[in-house]
C-alpha cells in the first residue's frame, strides 16, 4: 500500500504526478560544505522519497531505526517539532518502536521547551511505549530541567532515580548535570552537597564533574574552596585540562588575585597546555589594571613565542595599560609591531593611544596620534572626538577644543553629552558663561538632554574648593537660567564656598535662599555652616548653630560632633570638648576612628599628653583599631612628655598592628631623634623611610637641614642640602636665612662652610 507523508517533513510541496522522479536525474556534485549544511533538509528529502516509491518492489520497507535516524537529524537541525511529528507517524504505523527512539523523542520534546510533557514522558508513558527508562532517558530530561533553571526539580528526579536503582541508577553524567545546573543557579550549598553525595555512593567525578564546579566556584569568588576542589582532583587523577586551569587563572584574575593567577599560569604551561585568548586577556586586564603592565608583556610575548597568535584585543589590554602607567616608549613599540604581525590598527587602538597621552595632558603627542589615524584612512568616531576634547577643555584650550567639535560635526559625528558637558566645564571654569549657555541652548535644540544639576553641582563644588566662590555663584545663576532647580548639594557646595573665604555673612544669606526656595536644609549643610564657623575662629557662633539644630528637626551625626570638638580643642576649651564628646556617647552617637583622632590629638595639643597616652591604652584594650594617624600622633606625645622608650616600641610594632609607616611617622621619629641629639639615630631612621620607597618631602628636608644646622653637624646637613634640587625639593627661605647667618662673615660657623655643596660656599 502506498503511503505519502502528511506532515510533509521537508517542508517542501509533494512532486505533481508529471513531474519526473529525481531517480532519473544524474546526481549533480555539490560543495562538502553545502552537503553538510543541508544534510537535515535532504534527509528528510529521501524519507519523503521512499515513502512516496514504498510500494516498489525495490523499496525496503521503513523500520523504526530509520525514524530514529531522522528524530535525531530533525533535532540537529533545530526542527524539533518536525522530530514530534516524525514519532507521532512511527507510532500511527504501529511498528514497534525501541529504547533508541523514544529517548530522541525525549530529546525533541525537550528542545521544543516541553520539559514537562519530557518529564510525563519518562515517569508515565515509556512503559506504554514498551521501554523501560535508562540512565540516558534520565540523563536527557535533566539537562533540560537544568537548561531552563528547574534544578530544584532536576534533584528531586535525581534522587528518585537514585531510589529506583536498577539499570537508571544515577551515574557521573547524570549527577554532573545536576550539579552544574545547582551551581548556575547559585545552589552553592546544594551543588557541594550532592557533589560530595556523589562520591559516596562511589561515582567518581570525572574532569567535567569538577571543571563545573570549580568554575562555578570562581564565578562565586570562593577562589580557596576552587582551588580545594583542584587539588582534589589531581590527587584524584583526573587530570586538569584547559577548561580548568581557564576558569581558575579567569577566577583568580577578575578576584585581584594576581600572584595565585599567575602561579596557576604557570602550573598550566608547564604541563603544555595553552590558555586561550579569553583567559590570557583577562589575566593581561587584570595585571594592567594594577599597574604591573611588564607582567602582563611577559605573558604576551610568552603566548607569541609559542605560537598563540594574539589578536586586536590582546594589543588593546597592553597598549592601555602601558598608556595608564605612561610607558609610551613601550606603548608606541607595541603599536609599531602590530603592523608586522600583520595586525591592523583600528579605532579602538587609535583611542587608546590618544586616551594615554590625554590622560596626562600631553596634547601635543595626541593630536599627532589624531593625525595619523585619519592618514591611515581610520575615521575617528565619538570617543576619539570626546577623549580630545575633553583633554583640550580640561587644559583651558577652549579654541582649540572648539576647532575639534566643528571639524567633528562636519565629519558627520553626532557630538554625545559628555563632549557638551566637557566644554560647558571648561567655559564654566574659563569665566566664559556666555559661550556656556550658548552650548547649554545648543543642546537644548537638537534635543539632547541638557547637563542636569549633578553635573553643574559638579562644577560648582570645584570652584568653591579652589576659592573662586563669586565664579561658583555665577555658575548657581546660570543653573537657573537653564531650568534646573538647585537642590540641596548645590546650596550646600556654594555654603561651604564662602565659608572657605571667611564670609560667613553671605554663607547665612545662602541659606536663607535654601529655606526661601523650598530646599530643606540637611546635616551637610549645617555640618558645613558650624566647620565654617570653627575654622574662622568663631567658637560660639558654631555651638549656637550647633544647638539650633534640633530645633530645625535635624540630628546631630558623628561629624557634627567632630567639627564642634575639634573646634573646642582648637580654641583651648578642652573641658568643654571633653564634655561634648560625653554628651555624643550618651546621645547614642557612632563614635569612629575619626572621633578617637580628634580626641587624643586635642589633648596632645592642649598639653594632656599623658592623658591622651592613659586614653589610647585604654582604647587599646578595648581592641580598638586605630589608623596611622593616631599611632603618628601618639608616638610624638610620648616623645613630648620624655616617654622615649615607649614612643620607639610603638613606632617598631606599627608592622605588628598590620599598619605600614607614612611620611609624617618618619618625620615624627626623625625630628624628635635630632631634639634628643640622636644625629646617627636619625640619619639610620632616614635611610630606613628612603628603602622603604617613601618620597620625603621638601618641608621635612628642610626641618632636617635647620635642626643639624642649628646643632652644628654641618657635614650631615650638607649631605641633605645635596638632595635640593630646586623642583620638587627647594630650599625654604627660613633655611637659606639660616645659612646667611651662619656662614657669613660674622657667623659661628663661617669656617665650616667648605663642608657645603659646593653650590653653597659662597
Amino acid at each position: 500500500m502506498h503511503t505519502t507523508c502528511s506532515t510533509n517533513c521537508c517542508g517542501r510541496p509533494p512532486r505533481s504526478p508529471g513531474a519526473p522522479s529525481t531517480a532519473s536525474l544524474p546526481p549533480s556534485p555539490a560543495p562538502a560544505s553545502e552537503v553538510c549544511r543541508d544534510g537535515p533538509a535532504l534527509a528528510l528529502a529521501l524519507f519523503n522519497r521512499v515513502c512516496r516509491d514504498e510500494a516498489g518492489a525495490r523499496v525496503v520497507p521503513l523500520t523504526v531505526h530509520t525514524y530514529g535516524i531522522l528524530m535525531g537529524c530533525c533535532c540537529r537541525g533545530h526542527r524539533p517539532d518536525l522530530g514530534l511529528a516524525l514519532f507521532g507517524r512511527l507510532h500511527r504505523t504501529g511498528i514497534k518502536t525501541n529504547q533508541i527512539a523514544v529517548n530522541t523523542f525525549l530529546k525533541c520534546l525537550c528542545y521544543a521547551k516541553r520539559t514537562d510533557e519530557a518529564v510525563n514522558v519518562l515517569l508515565h508513558r515509556m512503559s506504554e511505549l514498551g521501554c523501560v527508562p535508562d540512565a540516558f532517558s534520565y540523563s536527557i530530561v535533566l539537562k533540560s530541567l537544568c537548561d531552563n533553571s528547574m534544578s530544584q526539580r532536576a534533584l528531586d528526579l535525581l534522587q528518585m532515580m537514585a531510589k529506583e536503582g536498577g539499570a537508571c541508577s544515577p551515574n557521573v553524567v547524570t549527577y554532573t548535570t545536576v550539579i552544574h545546573g545547582l551551581f548556575k543557579e547559585g545552589e552553592t550549598g546544594k551543588a557541594c552537597n550532592l557533589f560530595h553525595e556523589m562520591k559516596q555512593q562511589g561515582i567518581e567525578p570525572n574532569v567535567v564533574t569538577y571543571t563545573s564546579s570549580i568554575d562555578a566556584l570562581c564565578k562565586a569568588r570562593a577562589m580557596d574552596k576552587a582551588e580545594l576542589v583542584l587539588r582534589q582532583m589531581v590527587a584524584n587523577g583526573a587530570q586538569p585540562n584547559e577548561v580548568t586551569y581557564n576558569c581558575m587563572i579567569h577566577g583568580y584574575s577578575t578576584s585581584g588575585q594576581l600572584k595565585e593567577a599567575a602561579k596557576m599560569f604557570r602550573e598550566m604551561t608547564s604541563q603544555g597546555l595553552i590558555p586561550d585568548n579569553f583567559t590570557c586577556s583577562s589575566l593581561m586586564t587584570s595585571l594592567c589594571k594594577h599597574r604591573r603592565s611588564k607582567e602582563a608583556a611577559e605573558i604576551f610575548y610568552a603566548m607569541t613565542a609559542k605560537g598563540h597568535r594574539a589578536n586586536v584585543v590582546s594589543y588593546c589590554i597592553l597598549l592601555h595599560g602601558y598608556g595608564n602607567k605612561g610607558c609610551f616608549g613601550d606603548m608606541i613599540d607595541l603599536f609599531n609591531s602590530m603592523k608586522s604581525n600583520g595586525i591592523a590598527a583600528d579605532c579602538r587602538v587609535f583611542n587608546i593611544l590618544i586616551n594615554g597621552y590625554a590622560k596626562r595632558g600631553m596634547m601635543d603627542e595626541a593630536v599627532l596620534i589624531f593625525t595619523e589615524m585619519r592618514e591611515k584612512g581610520v575615521s575617528p568616531d565619538v570617543v576619539t572626538y570626546t577623549t580630545v576634547i575633553a583633554a583640550l577643555s580640561r587644559m583651558g584650550r577652549l579654541t582649540d577644543a572648539m576647532d575639534k567639535f566643528d571639524e567633528m560635526i562636519a565629519m558627520g559625528v553626532q557630538p554625545s553629552i559628555p563632549v557638551y558637558q566637557s566644554l560647558i566645564q571648561g567655559f564654566c571654569i574659563d569665566g566664559d558663561l556666555v559661550k556656556a549657555k550658548e552650548l547649554v541652548s545648543e543642546m537644548m535644540n537638537k534635543g539632547i538632554p541638557c547637563p542636569n544639576i549633578v553635573f553643574f553641582n559638579s562644577v560648582i563644588n570645584s570652584l568653591c574648593k579652589e576659592g573662586r566662590v563669586m565664579d561658583a555663584h555665577d555658575i548657581f545663576d546660570l543653573v537657573i537660567d537653564t531650568g534646573e532647580r538647585p537642590d540641596a548639594i548645590t546650596f550646600s557646595s556654594l555654603i561651604d564656598g564662602y565659608c572657605l573665604v571667611g564670609n560667613m555673612d553671605k554663607a547665612l544669606k545662602v541659606l536663607d535662599v535654601m529655606e526661601s526656595v523650598g530646599v530643606e536644609p540637611n546635616v551637610i549643610t549645617y555640618n558645613t555652616l558650624v566647620n565654617g564657623y570653627c575654622r574662622n575662629g568663631r567658637i560660639d557662633d558654631s555651638l549656637t548653630l550647633f544647638r539650633e539644630m534640633p530645633r530645625k528637626r535635624i540630628k546631630p551625626d558623628t561629624v557634627s560632633y567632630c567639627i564642634i570638638m575639634n573646634g573646642l580643642f582648637r580654641a583651648g576649651r578642652t573641658v568643654a570638648a571633653r564634655k561634648m564628646f560625653h554628651e555624643m556617647t550618651e546621645n547614642g552617637i557612632t563614635v569612629s576612628i575619626s572621633t578617637y583622632s580628634i580626641i587624643l590629638r586635642g589633648l596632645c595639643r592642649n598639653n594632656c599628653a599623658d592623658e591622651a597616652i592613659t586614653l589610647f591604652q585604654k582604647l587599646g584594650t578595648m581592641n580598638v583599631k586605630f589608623d596611622i594617624a593616631i599611632l603618628n600622633t601618639m608616638i610624638n606625645a610620648m616623645y613630648k612628655v620624655g616617654r622615649r622608650e615607649e614612643a620607639k616600641d610603638l613606632f617598631a610594632a606599627i608592622s605588628h598592628s598590620g599598619l605600614v609607616p607614612n611620611e609624617s611617622t618618619y618625620k615624627v621619629m626623625i625630628k624628635n631623634l635630632l631634639k634628643d641629639g640622636a644625629v646617627e639615630d636619625a640619619d639610620n631612621m632616614f635611610s630606613s623611610m628612603d628603602n622603604s620607597g617613601i618620597v620625603p618631602s621638601s618641608l621635612l628636608i628642610n626641618d632636617i637641614i635647620r635642626m643639624l644646622l642649628e646643632k652644628g653637624e654641618i657635614a650631615k646637613a650638607g649631605n641633605y642640602l645635596s638632595k635640593v634640587d630646586g623642583k620638587s625639593i627647594s630650599l625654604e627661605a627660613s633655611t637659606a636665612s639660616l645659612m646667611l647667618s651662619l656662614f657669613s662673615r660674622k657667623g659661628k660657623h663661617q669656617e665650616d662652610i667648605k663642608l657645603l655643596p659646593a653650590k653653597y660656599q659662597f
